[in-house]
């Protein structure tokens, strides 16, 4: 029987979760979710409607390479790479030198806001005629001016001091301040479209200023294989930004140009420094030259022997060729000796050896490097250091190799004039005036090619000056989306609707998580799934009427005690030759609805024509004797099991005028001993006699985890029903009770869920209406 039992009123135990009843728990605060959803929605809406619109504006640029001449294909040419470094170039580009460029440029240590009602949003400039009259570099520290417009004037407010100052007549010029500007009404606008409206002036420091561009623009890669260059900045300005890129794309561009100019400009300086010096040596070679005719009467000289004269021209120009260079090496170690205000030096000037050419090209990009690190970083900077390091290696090298180059022309040079002099041996017949004539000639072609050679590479670097390539190749100016970044409706809304979701859940959540208390029969079943539960009594929401005295109600009180009875029927044991059954009615803690319970189980089973008796056996705190409006201090069941003379039929009391077969014996006095009283055999007396004229016995006992009372007596009953009040009883408790059973302390127990209701969060709604088809309700 009581396995069927368990079949029959218990729920089985599922490992997995049951989705539905999860959502009933949920949707059972559906009121919960329309208003946080109502109040997401609406904060979305407000902040849509007054947030300010940010917009991106984004420009692109190609870096050209600046490398000069023929070169060898590299890794990078076969691959189609840039020899590029952009990394290097986007420091460069968001460098502060360069940005604090941009915002003198712009002036943008100064900005310019209206005022709404509700929020207020940056603007290019103001509607009026402004002058800045404080310069950038003596702003400090930020200030902040507030600028209303008046039916009669200007009022301007320190945002700092809160001091205000009044203009009549629409400008500040007419009057004597200290403020570090000046503004006046605009003769082509209206004082209608401005009337009334607030602007907001605010000075900003250079540094602090230049900072936060810095941090706002961002320079990125377009991919791996590209040497284009995105750069793109996100502001209120649609027309602000786009003059800040494009600033910023000039700015950086003359600066790539600056510096080769720089280097040609050096190179133009350093030739025409030598003109001065060859001009006066070719002046003095030509009077030597008409001196020696004048003296020696020349007037045409005859030619040498042919043989002669092939070699000795043969050996002259390889001669003149190797003075030349040695000219040219002197004048370059002179140069890099006795120029002390520059640093660059001449590059390309003829000198006939590559790796002093290489060593002087390095130099150059040494020095310029060094340069743009200390405009940037300073003076101390380690790198500059480091750089200063590396142009003075690269001076002592070009002095090595200039040294070691000379020695190599001197021992040619020798080696030259020996053979020269053997020449000179064979052709006998020239004289020696023509031989001296000769080197005079010599002497001047030399100095001649020389200034023909340095006006021809002052003339290079004056057109590369003149026309000098651009760092960059602009691929798109500065263009802004025609829709804002910032904010956007549909993922504002549905982080509204997802928000307005998620709040209640969470705190439902939470709720359900922290929530302790037993709320339906699944939490019973998951705790002890072998002890059926037989009843679930509802939570009427009242105080009054609470007890079953019609037998012939049909209310939800009266229907869900009809089931109780019948559901008990099927846990008694059927047991031949004995006719009352003995019911206990208990519970784990004061309030959980035993005597409550027990009344109304005894009232339902009597409406049926079963005589019944209740028996208050909770000696320690009775609680019957509040429901039939009699004292507390009557004679019952203390009394009888203190006094063997009383008889316990003298006790009866008949409560319930319409329950002729119900009848109650009270916990009588409230003894010192209640555990003793229960235990010297006269209960059991008792149950044993009632059952021979009662068909039901119903106890109602004390607290099984309060006192021991219940155990001492459990083994005399038929049936426990064990008493958890919903959303009262904490969940942990079951535990107890389901020990008792377990243990056998308690006989054939069953649960019998009290206040089912009171809770909503499980979803349940119970309804014990049995009205239809049957009439109307008595």
């Amino acid at each position: 029987m009581e396995n069927q039992l368990n079949n029959n009123f218990t729920f089985n135990e599922e490992e997995s979760v049951d989705l539905k009843q999860e959502i009933k728990r949920y949707l059972r605060y559906w009121p919960w979710f329309v208003l946080a959803l109502a109040v997401t929605l609406v904060s979305a809406y407000s902040y849509l409607r007054y947030a300010p619109r940010i917009f991106e504006t984004y420009s692109k640029i190609k870096i050209l390479d600046e490398s000069e001449g023929l070169e060898l294909p590299t890794s990078a040419f076969i691959f189609k790479r840039t020899n590029i470094n952009l990394e290097n170039e986007i420091e460069i580009i968001t460098s502060y030198l360069i940005m604090e460029r941009v915002v003198r440029e712009l002036n943008l240590n100064t900005s310019f806001y209206e005022e709404g009602t509700i929020q207020t949003s940056q603007i290019e400039e103001l509607p009026l005629n402004f002058e800045q009259i404080i310069q950038p570099d003596s702003i400090v520290s930020h200030l902040s001016y507030k600028l209303t417009i008046e039916d009669n004037g200007f009022e301007v407010t320190n945002l700092k001091t809160e001091k205000t100052f009044n203009f009549k007549e629409h400008s500040t010029y007419n009057s004597n301040h200290n403020l570090p500007f000046n503004v006046e009404l605009n003769k082509s606008i209206s004082l209608g479209e401005v009337n009334n409206k607030v602007f907001i002036i605010k000075f900003s420091p250079i540094k602090s200023t230049a900072l936060g561009l810095k941090r706002k623009i961002k320079v990125e890669s377009i991919g791996e294989l590209s040497d284009l260059l995105r750069l793109s900045i996100k502001g209120e300005s649609k027309e602000l930004s786009e003059e800040i890129l494009n600033t910023l794309m000039a700015i950086f561009n003359n600066d790539g140009i600056y510096d080769r100019k720089l280097v040609y400009q050096r190179t133009v300086d350093f030739i025409d420094a030598r003109f001065v010096f060859l001009a006066r040596e070719l002046d003095s070679i030509e009077i030597d030259q008409e001196t020696f005719k004048q003296k020696n009467n020349i007037v045409d000289i005859a030619t040498d022997a042919e043989i002669g004269l092939e070699q000795r021209v043969q050996s002259e120009e390889e001669l003149f060729k190797l003075q030349n260079q040695l000219t040219l090496s002197q004048l370059l170690e002179n140069t890099l000796q006795t120029n002390t205000e520059s640093d660059l030096l001449p590059a390309n000037i003829g000198l006939e050896n590559a790796g002093i050419n290489a060593l002087i090209s390095e130099y150059n990009l040494a020095v310029i490097n060094r340069d743009r690190l200390k405009n940037s970083a300073g003076a101390n900077n380690p790198s500059v250091k480091l750089a200063e390091n590396q142009i003075d290696d690269l001076k002592a090298n070009i002095n090595r190799s200039l040294r070691t180059y000379t020695n190599q022309l001197d021992t040619s040079l020798r080696q030259l004039k020996d053979r020269n002099q053997k020449f000179a041996g064979r052709v006998s017949q020239i004289p020696g005036q023509e031989r001296l004539f000769k080197a005079i000639q010599r002497q001047q072609k030399i100095k001649e090619s020389l200034y023909l050679l340095l006006l021809q590479k002052r003339e290079e670097a004056a057109i590369n000056l003149a026309i000098t390539e651009p760092s960059i190749k602009v691929v798109e100016k500065a263009l802004s989306g025609t829709e804002p970044i910032s904010p956007k409706p549909n993922i504002v809304y549905a982080g509204a609707i997802l928000g307005g979701l998620l709040i209640p859940f969470g705190i439902l959540y939470l709720m359900f998580m922290l929530d302790t208390k037993l709320h339906a029969k699944e939490d019973i079943t998951k705790v002890a799934s072998n002890i059926p539960v037989i009843g679930e009594i509802p939570d009427l929401k009242k105080k009054k009427d609470i007890i079953f005295t019609d037998p012939n109600d049909r209310s939800a009180l009266a229907e869900s005690f009809r089931i109780l009875s019948s559901n008990v029927d099927y846990i008694l044991p059927i047991k031949n030759g004995e006719k009352g059954k003995v019911i206990y009615c208990t519970s784990t803690i004061k309030g959980e609805g035993k005597t409550y319970v027990s009344l109304n189980l005894s009232l339902a089973l009597s409406s049926i024509n079963k005589k019944v008796l209740l028996i208050g056996a909770d000696l320690r705190n009775p609680q019957i004797h509040t429901h039939i409006d009699v004292d507390k201090q009557k004679s019952g069941l203390s009394n009888y099991l203190h006094d063997i003379d009383y008889n316990w039929k003298d006790s009866l009391i008949n409560g319930f005028e319409k329950h002729p077969n119900h009848h109650i014996i009270l916990s009588g006095s409230i003894p010192p001993n209640p555990a003793h009283l229960l235990t010297n055999g006269r209960f059991k007396k008792l149950i044993e006699e009632a059952k021979e004229e009662y068909d039901y016995i119903v106890v109602d006992t004390a607290p099984t985890i309060l006192v021991t009372d219940t155990m001492l007596i459990s083994q005399l009953a038929d049936a426990t029903i064990y008493l958890a009040r919903a959303n009262y009883t904490e969940k942990n408790l079951l535990k107890f009770s389901k020990e008792l059973s377990e243990s056998g302390k308690i006989k054939n127990m069953a649960y019998v869920i009290n206040s089912v209701g009171a809770s909503k969060s499980y979803g349940y709604g119970y309804n014990y209406g049995y009205n239809y088809g049957y009439g109307a309700k008595t």
